[in-house]
């Protein structure tokens, strides 16, 4: 009798692609054509080897290969769900995007403080270090599901008051109406990180799970950075597109 084993070796000298390259080609088949719909478990890891014709140790490294993707996810009591499409957000307000995609923007206001900038900060927004800050820590949620958590700071001479007002929606619109400012454009540099324990928490996903960190700074028609910001994104579930000016409206 021929074992699993001996068949992905057979299959892999056949196709010239190791066994869970395809086995994960043939799942993500199966999402894209909606045989397999958000929100829906995959069968159980074993009734699926079989049917699949490959080990159980084969069939979680193609299941990682989707998560990695952000084609599904994995609960470690419940099993391998299929995952909600990415949600693709261009630079600018997270409010306005996720409104933009469908969704219901929010926000979980985590600290908020004023303090004197340090090094990093004081860099960031081109201002004196120890020059007055409002710093603030939110997580951002699209439908209740959490995708990001901001860690953002603000020069105080150019918002005074800024933490006594609304900081659970959109503070690019509360910056607006408050003190009339007119945001011109943002910079961002975007990098591939890996969530941290407490970040991974706040974010509803597992510990050592792969993230999208932009650290941002926006500027105001006149030339001053009044924004700068380092924002951490789940990586399965967030596509960030950085491709164009920030809309001024």
């Amino acid at each position: 009798m021929v074992g699993r084993r001996e068949t992905e070796e057979f299959t892999r000298a056949k196709s010239g692609e190791p066994a869970y390259v395809r086995i994960a080609g043939e799942l993500r088949s199966r999402i894209d054509d909606g045989e397999l719909t958000p929100g829906t478990p995959l069968p159980a890891e074993r009734d699926l080897s079989v049917e699949l014709g490959v080990s159980r140790m084969t069939l979680r490294r193609a299941l990682g290969v989707l998560e990695n993707e952000g084609r599904v996810h994995r609960d470690a009591t419940r099993g391998t769900f299929v995952s909600e499409p990415r949600v693709r957000l261009r630079l600018g307000s997270f409010s306005q995007e996720i409104a933009r995609a469908g969704g219901n923007p929010g926000a979980e206001l985590l600290w908020a403080e004023e303090r004197p900038a340090d090094e990093t900060v004081a860099a960031g927004l081109g201002i004196p270090a120890g020059s007055p800050v409002y710093a603030l820590r939110r997580v951002r949620r699209s439908n209740d599901e959490p995708l990001a958590v901001e860690t953002t700071y603000y020069r105080a001479d150019l918002v005074p008051g800024l933490l006594d007002g609304d900081l659970a929606g959109s503070l690019w619109d509360e910056l607006r109406a408050r003190f009339d400012l007119i945001i011109a454009r943002t910079s961002a540099e975007l990098e591939v990180v890996v969530l941290d324990a407490d970040d991974a928490r706040r974010l509803g996903t597992r510990r050592a799970a792969g993230g999208l960190q932009l650290t941002r700074r926006t500027f105001l028609a006149a030339g001053d950075c009044f924004e700068f910001a380092v924002d951490l994104y789940r990586a399965d579930r967030v596509s960030l597109i950085i491709d164009r000016a920030v809309d001024a409206e």
